[in-house]
């Protein structure tokens, strides 16, 4: 049987962390072969001390600092402390089904050149906020072809969230890259394919994940992923995914069609048809998702702000990293 680590970037995520332990401690999987490293930095809201009670009752989780507060530091710190025969990436803001080692260790199986296997995001509501973002996020509409929140494919994939790695695939491609702020994971899962390595998608192996509960913070976090998948895209000088242009055409759509005001209304008002037929389309992918007049209205809303946010990022993202040039060290506080 393989021997598995699951590492664990954390930063004040005292309301989190045990319920996220404790999936991991009840996995079906042997416990003895399954070691778990919290890599956190530095937090200031009890989690460290939440994380060292834990530790004393379960000797498999060990707690690592990380100084720099980053998650691909977090991540490589992790891997590197390791010494196992597969890394599984984890957030803590997440909770594991039974089965989430035993199918990975499985899925990874199947296939030599299988590097990478993930699941399926199984979204848990804390208010009806989140329970309209996680609606719109587990949406085609929403999210495109992101299988792993969608549900819709099982097979070979681009990407996945919390994936399960051969230790191998890190001395074959390198570890996370320590420059990105957002992204690392879908950069990193880029190299393996790129590489002619496969990542599997498996619906039978499931993780429950908090949903965010802020339009504020999903505009931002969504901003950023924008943002860095233009780095990631200079970095590799290469399209990674097509549908993450979409969200940049819906933008300079949006910009054209004011500008289009501006010259002649009559013009505008024709240009238009096309955002009253994204506006169709987003209500008629709300309804599938819920029914009630407020929440089908709040998951169209939804639907924009993951768009426009994504869009306007990547747009950014294409000003800093290409037309002005940029560094990367320059735009890190900026990211934050």
């Amino acid at each position: 049987m393989k021997t598995v680590a699951i590492v664990i970037p954390c930063l004040n995520e005292k309301d989190y962390i045990i319920k996220c332990l404790s999936s991991i401690a009840a996995q079906s999987y042997a416990g003895n072969l399954i070691s778990t490293y919290v890599c956190d930095g530095n937090s200031n809201d009890g989690t460290q001390q939440l994380i060292t009670d834990f530790i004393k009752e379960h000797p498999q989780f060990h707690l690592l600092i990380n100084t720099k507060k980053t998650t691909p530091f977090a991540l490589n710190l992790g891997i590197q402390t390791a010494n196992t025969d597969i890394i599984i990436i984890l957030g803590a803001h997440s909770e594991l089904d039974k089965d989430f080692v035993t199918k990975n260790v499985e899925s990874l199986a199947t296939d030599a050149n299988v590097m990478c296997a993930g699941g399926i995001l199984e979204n848990v509501y804390e208010n009806r906020t989140s329970q309209i973002i996680g609606a719109a996020m587990s949406s085609s509409f929403g999210v495109g072809n992101a299988h792993f929140r969608t549900g819709t494919k099982q097979g070979y994939v681009d990407t996945v969230a919390f994936g399960a790695y051969k230790k191998e695939i890190f001395d074959k491609v390198g570890l996370f890259d320590e420059e990105l702020i957002r992204n690392q994971d879908d950069e990193f899962n880029y190299r393996i394919t790129s590489n002619g390595y496969k990542i599997l998608l498996n619906p039978e192996i499931k993780c429950q994940y908090y949903v965010r509960a802020s339009y504020s913070k999903l505009f931002k976090q969504y901003f950023q992923y924008g943002y860095w998948k233009v780095y990631v895209n200079k970095k590799h000088k290469a399209i990674t995914t097509v549908r993450q242009l979409i969200p940049l055409f819906f933008v300079l759509y949006l910009i054209s069609l004011a500008l289009c005001f501006l010259i002649n209304w009559q013009w505008g008002a024709i240009y238009s048809v096309f955002l009253g037929l994204y506006f169709l389309l987003a209500f008629v992918f709300a309804l599938k998702k819920l029914t009630e007049v407020g929440a089908v209205f709040g998951i169209a809303f939804t639907f924009g702000i993951l768009h426009f946010s994504y869009g306007i990022g990547y747009l950014k993202g294409i000003i800093d990293f290409f037309i002005a040039g940029k560094s990367i060290k320059k735009q890190e506080s900026l990211s934050r």
